[in-house]
């Protein structure tokens, strides 16, 4: 088995996109449009080989409640602060500064996307 990807529903796709790829540093891998169902799938990660999270856009929802089932996204960093502050100039939002995990000493932080899903930056 291999692992292929994550989907989240998100309220804007190209403001998704560009979060993704601007803030995150991902490639829009692969887009595809379904004008019978009415959505569209677009496929972001670091490479057309390896895991990626799969947006997709109902084009008649621009809002998702994420629930309180969803934790987040994880994703490894070379440079916590420069990831971060790479978020900040993107636009996005940085909901935990990097600093230590609690009762640990992995240094962590928090960002959001658009949507507001969690994604929680590890320093390698």
């Amino acid at each position: 088995m291999k692992f292929l990807h994550t989907m989240i529903r998100v309220g804007d796709l190209e403001k998704s996109i560009n979060f993704y790829t601007n803030a995150l540093g991902m490639t829009l891998i692969k887009k595809n449009e379904y004008p019978d169902g009415k959505f569209t799938l677009a496929f972001m990660g670091y490479s057309k080989d390896g895991p990626q999270i799969e947006l997709t856009y109902n084009w008649d929802t621009n809002k998702y409640n994420i629930g309180d089932g969803f934790g987040h996204i994880a994703l490894a960093v070379d440079d916590i602060n420069l990831a971060c502050d790479t978020v900040i100039a993107a636009g996005g939002k940085v909901t935990r500064k990097p600093g230590p995990m609690k009762f640990g000493t992995t240094v962590i932080a928090f960002v959001e996307d658009p949507d507001g899903y969690k994604i929680e930056l590890i320093n390698n």
